[in-house]
């Protein structure tokens, strides 16, 4: 008989309030003589823009720390893929220590990521043959424009399976795909042993068995480790798998944590704040309007469009006259968003606005969580080049009565597109998302040319 250990996180989101306890669980059940091996996985999302270090560095304290996790396996998650540039995710992992499993995506010639491989197959010290396949959420309209090609899960599945049949005893998928698509790949490929996953943010304290496969979560932010047994036969046939999931807030801290914690905060404000952007002139001290309206200016800009709209609750802050630096932006719009340039008829676009009138009140203080979104309302949503008469609900555009046959474009976020409140984005928008500037960096470079920083 052969015990296994598998330790797992997901969804850590850069929230290193938690990494000292869970680095020094992982290092003492890493040395866990009671088993007969350990492994330590990662499923996905273990870093976010939104924290001023993981921004500064591009991911890489990031890495850098994973490394002192002592992962034997990772995937990917859509804050790695989707988040970060092309050129920022082919050079993320250069410096890891762990190797990244990730069947579902490629190149755009096809090629694999040099950086990743589709399966990897370890082979236990008592001669256990355990197959590792990696799936990362499949979100064509978000990968494409960045420059990847992500296939469909079942796609990858009929593919990789048959050219691995035979070379495991134990197949465990590593999957940021949410708990519906884990139950989905269940019942659909009943020989997977163990599925580790995330992105959806479920706790599973002590797993979900679907089909005869276990799956495991471990919730979001490092709140709980994963800790799962593996007990398999002298065939090396698996006999009983038990997850459950320890949490952090019972792990003891130690002196020095809180001062370690701070200081990645500290390190990645003193990185941001040495990039000056541009120098606002008074009429943007503290004004959420002049804020929200320059930054409906730079991303209509941006989308080569006359009409733009965003919400108030995207804005953690507003701009203050004078130097204004990247963690100025980083802490006003820390949501890792981007541009999409959105073409409409006048009949939807009209409709659009009625969709946002309609709920305007209800989310004026609506907590929002998700869909790259890290601030806490979505609040008032402002309109740049439309507007709206409530007593004949006639909207205007570019002061001129909206064309219903007429083609318009408007500058919007992806945000607006993923959340259910506008359903006619997403139905009928014609979306052309715009890589790889998050919201903040377009709105950084238009006030860098607007409002120059004159260096002597």
């Amino acid at each position: 008989m052969e015990k296994l250990r598998i330790l797992h996180t997901n969804d850590l989101h850069s929230h290193f309030e938690h990494f000292p306890k869970i680095g020094r669980y992982l290092h003492e059940a890493q040395k866990d003589q009671s088993v007969d091996q350990v492994f330590t996985f990662d499923a996905g999302d273990f870093m976010d823009r939104s924290h001023p270090l993981t921004d500064a560095t591009y991911g890489q304290a990031n890495i850098k720390l994973m490394n002192s996790f002592h992962y034997d396996a990772i995937t990917i998650g859509n804050n790695e893929g989707i988040s970060n540039s092309h050129e920022v995710v082919e050079h993320l992992f250069d410096h890891a220590k762990f190797p990244v499993i990730l069947a579902n995506l490629r190149e755009e010639d096809e090629s694999m990521p040099h950086w990743a491989v589709q399966n990897k197959i370890i082979t236990t010290k008592k001669g256990t043959r355990i197959a590792l396949i990696g799936l990362t959420a499949a979100y064509p309209l978000s990968y494409e424009p960045n420059h990847w090609h992500v296939k469909m899960l079942k796609e990858t599945m009929d593919d990789v399976l048959p050219k691995i049949a035979g070379q495991y005893d134990v197949l465990i998928l590593l999957t940021h795909v949410g708990l519906n698509m884990d139950e989905f790949l269940a019942k659909n490929y009943p020989q997977i042993d163990l599925i580790v996953g995330g992105h959806t943010h479920d706790l599973l304290k002590h797993g979900k068995r679907v089909n005869g496969v276990w799956i495991t979560q471990t919730g979001k932010w490092g709140n709980y480790v994963g800790n799962t047994y593996v007990e398999i036969d002298d065939q090396h046939h698996v006999k009983k798998i038990t997850p459950h999931v320890e949490p952090t807030s019972l792990m003891k801290e130690h002196n020095g944590d809180i001062e370690t914690i701070l200081s990645y905060c500290e390190c990645g404000k003193e990185i941001l704040s040495r990039e000056q952007v541009a120098n606002l002139p008074e009429k943007y001290d503290d004004d959420y309007e002049a804020t929200i309206n320059v930054s409906m200016d730079a991303i209509a800009d941006f989308a080569k469009t006359d009409l733009a709209m965003l919400s108030t609750g995207l804005f953690l802050q507003p701009f203050k006259r004078g130097i204004l630096t990247k963690y100025d932006l980083q802490v006003a719009l820390p949501h890792s968003m981007h541009v999409v340039r959105s073409k409409l008829k006048g009949k939807d676009l009209w409709r659009l606005v009625m969709e946002i009138e309609k709920n305007r009140h209800y989310l004026d203080h609506f907590h929002l969580q998700g869909m790259s979104f890290r601030g806490k309302i979505f609040g008032q949503m402002h309109y740049r080049g439309i507007k709206f008469d409530p007593i004949s609900r006639i909207v205007y555009v570019k002061g001129k009565e909206i064309d219903p046959a007429k083609e318009y474009e408007i500058a919007v976020l992806d945000h607006y597109v993923l959340v259910p409140f506008f359903p006619t984005l997403a139905i009928v928008g014609d979306n052309k998302f715009l890589f790889p500037q998050f919201l903040r960096e377009v709105i950084g470079d238009y006030l860098a040319k607007k409002y120059p920083i004159n260096r002597k």
